[in-house]
């Protein structure tokens, strides 16, 4: 479906930073790791980071990163980065 939705402002880089960092904490994705393997790049990192300043569910993230979970969660489907994730995830096992 496409959005209709005026563009808004990029949000602030360090907190996304760390947005970015606890959605990966709390699905499982070890970006350390990924990128001292060569699996996250500089610049793949950095666009995660760039695509979840732009994201529109943002606030959402937010609640839902607020409910600490014991156990690892799939990535929401509101995550512009879901499918990154998953790519590093996949990367991770092999």
């Amino acid at each position: 479906m496409f959005d209709t939705r005026p563009n808004q402002p990029l949000g602030e880089t360090k907190d996304h930073y760390w947005l970015v960092q606890r959605m990966a904490r709390a699905n499982g994705t070890d970006l350390v790791s990924a990128a001292e393997d060569g699996t996250l790049s500089q610049d793949d990192w950095a666009a995660m980071v760039h695509r979840c300043r732009a994201c529109k569910w943002a606030e959402g993230c937010k609640r839902w990163l607020s409910h600490p979970e014991t156990e690892l969660r799939e990535t929401p489907e509101g995550c512009v980065n879901r499918h990154h994730f998953a790519a590093l995830q996949d990367g991770m096992k092999e």
